[in-house]
């Protein structure tokens, strides 16, 4: 296993930051062992939801969980503001880094993942080759 360290700044966009970082180093196989953080906007599909719900204010990054490959991420964030209410999703573009997001990813050499369509969930799938 190989590891990589990635910091965001203010302003970027964090699952695009990742997905740029994940083909700009040609990893084929990964997942998020660690992220803290914070956002300025958030945007989460939430379960059995076929839309976005997006939030204007500022939350803590509690949690960053998922898998990583050229043709897509799946990734769950749990986000926690300024009262400790907690929320969480599938991330979306639109998750604006308000300070800093810290992420370590861990890539799995040796494995390829894809995401390939499955008519029984209807979504893009872990496909492990």
């Amino acid at each position: 296993m190989r590891y990589h360290a990635l910091r965001l700044k203010r302003g970027q966009d964090l699952k695009i930051s990742i997905l740029q970082f994940v083909f700009k180093n040609r990893i084929k196989a990964a997942f998020i062992v660690t992220c803290v953080g914070s956002l300025e906007k958030s945007r989460l599909r939430m379960a059995d939801e076929n839309i976005s719900k997006e939030f204007d204010k500022k939350f803590e990054i509690v949690s960053l969980v998922g898998t990583l490959c050229p043709d897509g991420v799946h990734l769950h964030i749990s986000l926690s503001d300024a009262k400790g209410v907690t929320i969480g999703g599938h991330l979306q573009e639109g998750c604006i880094i308000y300070t800093t997001a810290e992420i370590i990813i861990g890539e799995l050499e040796g494995l390829k993942f894809s995401r390939v369509f499955d008519k029984n969930t209807g979504f893009k799938e872990l496909f492990i080759g």
